[in-house]
């Protein structure tokens, strides 16, 4: 069959490898792994673990309570803080957060594994029928649009929820979730994860979401400001970055995020067409997910290849090394000049780069990669010609402390403004605290109207 990225599909992998491939990254622990692992935490008065985590999660209390057999606590405690604890227990960087800051490191060599026994509490809660820890607040009679429905949005929608608000999301996709639905990796979120954590979310009520609707098209930001007594924009980076090089036009040059999109759409993963010789060109966790999941699909040779080297890479050294055992090679110092091909890709010429006095700089020296897939993951940008009005700055929505934006009424948070690493655990705690910062403002004007 035809895959909509311009390859033909063939079943370079049995269907077993492909489900051996696809499976669970972090395999779960079962209730007595659970104890031996919170056992071995210090329970630190001034733990660095919770100055670690941007949502300020109280881990050493959620890690006693297991141990103490409360479990339904410990999820209430993570999630009164980041609602998508689920997520975030599988997507984190916890290798340099909470977990790379642990002090067991440096008693036992390795960390208490924060990560899967937040995931446990949280998962085992959502399990439950009708498990949603948190009421609503007293109907407040306020209206709240949210444009974007992915962790920045949701995770404000249940805060303001949470707070009485009535909240409107609109998103331009079919399925809510944004990058945790679409751009993360499939072994990632596994069992469709993203959508029962969305449905979670949801169940605390005063929520309605529309799909569908982008703003700039079919969704007015000047009319929702009309409608709506406050509006806020959880609309991550929605532009890819594409290459200004010779044949980057041809078939099988594409963006790494909608590789990684169509994977996750595919129930059957040997669907998606994928190169025998993949060149993923960046050096975040994106490229790390997407040629991961080219060779899981069955690529022959996968390369990564970044203009600097491997210690300027943004994705983490547990990724780079988790590559690095799935057979990706990496060839640091080079950056793309020309794709060569008659229709397709067929090559990459490369040209060697190094840092000179701060600034990269390309060489005349060049050499050649057969490539017949190029995965782009070079970065995201703001789609600037959607905010008409609102101030960017830096290639972000300018936003103050209390995360309002250049229009009146209209909030920001999440990859789309600058405070913080585009992380999800980020976005879920600016839309936590804008929802707060909204709220807020809301309770002072109706005061000073009466």
């Amino acid at each position: 069959m035809n895959s909509t990225n311009g390859l033909r599909a063939e079943q370079l992998l049995t269907a077993a490898e492909l489900r051996e491939n696809f499976a669970d990254l972090h395999r779960p622990l079962n209730v007595a792994q659970t104890l031996v692992e919170a056992s071995r935490c210090l329970y630190c008065y001034d733990a660095p673990c919770v100055n670690a985590c941007p949502t300020g999660i109280d881990i050493p209390k959620f890690i006693h309570q297991i141990r103490s057999g409360n479990r339904d606590g410990s999820a209430r405690t993570i999630l009164a803080d980041n609602i998508m604890g689920g997520t975030c227990a599988r997507a984190c960087p916890t290798e340099v957060l909470c977990e790379g800051v642990c002090v067991v490191n440096q008693t036992e060599g390795s960390p208490v594994k924060i990560g899967l026994l937040q995931r446990h509490a949280v998962d085992r809660l959502m399990a439950k029928p009708a498990s949603h820890p948190f009421a609503r607040a007293p109907k407040s009679g306020f209206r709240i649009a949210v444009v974007g429905a992915g962790p920045a949005g949701l995770s404000f929608a249940h805060r303001a929820a949470s707070l009485g608000h009535q909240v409107s999301i609109f998103d331009a996709a079919q399925k809510p979730g944004g990058l945790n639905e679409y751009g993360l990796a499939a072994y990632k979120m596994v069992d469709d994860f993203a959508q029962r954590e969305v449905a979670f979310i949801l169940g605390v009520g005063g929520i309605t979401i529309k799909t569908g609707s982008r703003l700039g098209a079919d969704l007015d930001l000047a009319t929702l400001r009309k409608t709506h007594d406050a509006v806020f924009l959880g609309v991550g980076l929605g532009k890819a970055l594409s290459l200004d090089a010779p044949g980057s036009d041809l078939s099988g040059v594409r963006d790494a995020l909608a590789f990684i999109g169509e994977i996750r759409r595919a129930p059957d993963k040997g669907s998606v067409g994928v190169g025998r010789h993949v060149i993923v060109i960046g050096g975040g966790n994106t490229a790390i997910d997407a040629a991961v999941q080219a060779k899981y699909l069955g690529a022959t040779t996968v390369t990564v290849v970044y203009r600097r080297g491997k210690a300027q890479m943004s994705a983490t050294t547990w990724e780079q090394e988790f590559a690095s055992r799935t057979g990706v090679v990496f060839q640091y110092w080079s950056s793309p000049v020309a794709f060569a091909g008659t229709g397709a890709v067929t090559a990459v010429r490369l040209a060697s780069t190094q840092a000179r006095e701060g600034r990269l700089v390309a060489s005349e020296e060049t050499h050649t990669l057969p490539a017949d897939m190029v995965l782009v993951a070079i970065g995201q940008t703001l789609d600037e010609h959607v905010w008409g009005a609102l101030e960017i700055s830096g290639g972000k929505i300018r936003v103050d402390e209390s995360y309002r934006t250049s229009l009146s009424g209209v909030y920001a948070g999440g990859d789309c403004i600058r405070s913080g690493e585009d992380l999800t655990v980020q976005a879920v705690e600016d839309g936590k605290q804008a929802a707060i910062c909204v709220d807020a403002a809301l309770r002072r004007s109706q005061e000073a109207s009466v």
